[in-house]
C-alpha cells in the first residue's frame, strides 16, 4: 500500500544571508526531500523585508519582533499565513505556534547549558523552544551526544537523533590564490571555521599557536570565520603573541564556498577546538578536502568525524597534537585515509528517510 503524501511546513529561513552550518543541513535537507513524492513541501520564513524566492512563503513578522512575542505567548500562530496543514519543522532551534504536529531541529545544546553566556536574542529563542517542548514538540538532533543533552535539558524523552549529510563537496578549488591569503600560499598553516562564538573556543587556539610557532617559523595561523561573541578574546588572545607569532595569524572573516574551499585544500590541519559540538561540517569538509583533522573530544566530535581525526581532550595540551600533525610525527596519511572512508557513513537520502519517519510518527500522534 502507498503511504499518503502529507503537507511539511519547512524553516528556510537558513537560506538567506549568510549560509552558516544551519544553511547547509537546510539546503541539504530541502533538495532530498524535494526528490520524493510521499511529502508537498511548503518553504516559509520569518521576515518582514528579506526578497523571498518564489514559493517561499513570508511571515510578515520582523524576526526580532517574532522572537519577543513568540517566547512568550502562542499568538499569532503560523496556521495564520500558511493555512491549515499536517507537519511543521522548525529547522533553526525554534517554530513558531501553531496546530500542525511539530518537530524542531536543535544542533547544539551549549545555550541550554550555559544561558548566560548566550546572548538576548539566543535566550528568548531557548525560552520559545521550551515553550513548543511543554506543547509536545518533537526535538530533533543530528547527533545522539545531542540528543542526550536535549532529553536532559528539555526535560522531555520526545528527541529522535537523525544525522545530517556530508558538506557539498562541488565546489571547485580556484587556481588563483583568493585575495588576501596569498601569505598563506606555499606556507605550512593550521585552519580554523567558523564563528567566533564563546562555544568555538578560538582563544585556547590562537593560544597553542603560540606554541607551535615559537619554534616552527614557517608556520601560519588562518582564523575563518564572522566576529562573534568572543572576537574581543580571540583579540587578546592574538594580542599577547610574540610579535613574529602575531603576524602570522590571518583572520579573513567569513568566506565564501570558493575560498573555504581553497583554505581546506592548502591547510597543513584543521584545528577544531570546540567546547561542545552538535555535528560538525567543517570536520566532514577537511576530511572531504584531504586534510587531517585535530578536534576536542566534545559533543558529537568524536561520533562524526569517526577515526578520521585526532581527539583531544578538552583542558588538554592542543599544541601538541597540532605539532604531532604538522611535523608528520602522527600519521597525517592514516588521518586522512580513515576520513574518507568515514565520509561514507553520511548521506541526504538517509537524513532524509529519518527525518520523515519522524514527521510521520509526530502526524501520526497529533
Amino acid at each position: 500500500m502507498t503511504t499518503p503524501a502529507f503537507d511539511l511546513a519547512i524553516d528556510i529561513g537558513p537560506l538567506y544571508g549568510h549560509r552558516t552550518g544551519v544553511g547547509v543541513a537546510v539546503d541539504g535537507l530541502i533538495t532530498a526531500l524535494r526528490a520524493r513524492d510521499d511529502v508537498r513541501l511548503a518553504p516559509y520564513l520569518v521576515s518582514f523585508r528579506a526578497d523571498h524566492d518564489p514559493g517561499h512563503r513570508k511571515l510578515p513578522l520582523p524576526g526580532i519582533v517574532a522572537s519577543h512575542i513568540w517566547s512568550r505567548t502562542d499568538r499569532p500562530t503560523a496556521d495564520r499565513w500558511l493555512g491549515p496543514g499536517d507537519v511543521l519543522h522548525g529547522t533553526n532551534y525554534v517554530a513558531p505556534p501553531t496546530a500542525r504536529a511539530t518537530v524542531i531541529s536543535v544542533y547544539d545544546c551549549w545555550f541550554l547549558a550555559n544561558p548566560k553566556a548566550a546572548g538576548p536574542l539566543v535566550r528568548r529563542a531557548g525560552r520559545t523552544l521550551r515553550r513548543r517542548v511543554a506543547e509536545g514538540a518533537w526535538i530533533h538532533t543530528s547527533s545522539a551526544a545531542t540528543a542526550e543533552q536535549a532529553r536532559t535539558l528539555l526535560d522531555t524523552d520526545r528527541v529522535v537523533s537523525v544525522h545530517l549529510g556530508p558538506p557539498p563537496q562541488s565546489i571547485a578549488v580556484p587556481t588563483i590564490t583568493p585575495t588576501g591569503l596569498e601569505p598563506l600560499l606555499g606556507s605550512q598553516f593550521v585552519l580554523a571555521i567558523g564563528t567566533e562564538e564563546r562555544r568555538k573556543d578560538l582563544p585556547t587556539l590562537v593560544a597553542a599557536f603560540g606554541t607551535l610557532a615559537a619554534d616552527r617559523p614557517q608556520v601560519r595561523l588562518a582564523l575563518a570565520g564572522a566576529r562573534g561573541d568572543q572576537s574581543s578574546e580571540v583579540d587578546g588572545a592574538v594580542a599577547a603573541l610574540t610579535d613574529d607569532a602575531r603576524r602570522r595569524v590571518h583572520r579573513p572573516g567569513p568566506v565564501d564556498d570558493a575560498t573555504k574551499a581553497w583554505l581546506l585544500r592548502h591547510a597543513s590541519v584543521l584545528a577544531y577546538p570546540s567546547l561542545d559540538e552538535g555535528f560538525g561540517f567543517p570536520i566532514l569538509e577537511a576530511q572531504s578536502a584531504g586534510t587531517p583533522v585535530v578536534a576536542s573530544d566534545v559533543g558529537s566530535v568524536g561520533e562524526v568525524a569517526g577515526a578520521g581525526a585526532a581527539l583531544v581532550t578538552v583542558g588538554s595540551d592542543f599544541a601538541e597534537p597540532l605539532a604531532a600533525v604538522v611535523d608528520g610525527t602522527t600519521s597525517r596519511l592514516s588521518l586522512i585515509s580513515a576520513g574518507h572512508e568515514n565520509l561514507a557513513r553520511f548521506s541526504w537520502d538517509a537524513t532524509a528517510d529519518g527525518l520523515m519517519a519522524l514527521y510521520r510518527r509526530a502526524l501520526a500522534e497529533r
